[in-house]
């Protein structure tokens, strides 16, 4: 987790929401990382995760990520819930929890969905203090970047 919430703090810098991801191997080695680029590089699927899980993939030269763990430092949207269950990840650690967009257990489950082809562990709230206080960081920033609402 603390790899991820350095790429977290990376993503701020650079504009994007904060959210970072590594995968690791069975033996705990990060093979995939990736960090929020939405803004960066003007692309929708820029997530934290799905780059991860895209780096990862290349480096073990299939699409499966079986006997890998995702590490990410917010609960994924349905996006990265979907590749999750795809890639057949079995265990996703995650720091803060969504309340708005979260697909693993807070607004929708569906790397847990029983009708799924693959189903993952949840791990949740792993040094989720730290997580969130990034996020809450970032958007005050936004906020008064923004100025107060004129109405």
């Amino acid at each position: 987790m603390a790899r991820a919430l350095e790429l977290a703090a990376q993503a701020a810098a650079d504009g994007d929401v904060p959210v970072g991801a590594v995968v690791v191997d069975a033996d705990g080695v990060v093979i995939g990382e990736g960090r929020n680029t939405r803004e960066r590089d003007g692309d929708p699927t820029g997530h934290a995760e799905v780059l991860a899980m895209r780096a990862a993939a290349e480096a073990k030269g299939e699409w499966r990520l079986t006997g890998c763990t995702l590490v990410v430092t917010l609960e994924p949207c349905p996006m990265c819930a979907g590749a999750i269950v795809l890639t057949r990840l079995p265990r996703v650690v995650l720091g803060a929890w969504d309340p708005k967009m979260g697909a693993c257990g807070s607004v929708w489950d569906i790397v847990r969905d029983r009708r799924s082809v693959h189903r993952a562990e949840v791990v949740g709230g792993v040094r989720e203090g730290e997580a969130a206080q990034l996020l809450v960081d970032f958007f005050e920033r936004r906020r008064e970047d923004v100025g107060p609402d004129v109405g």
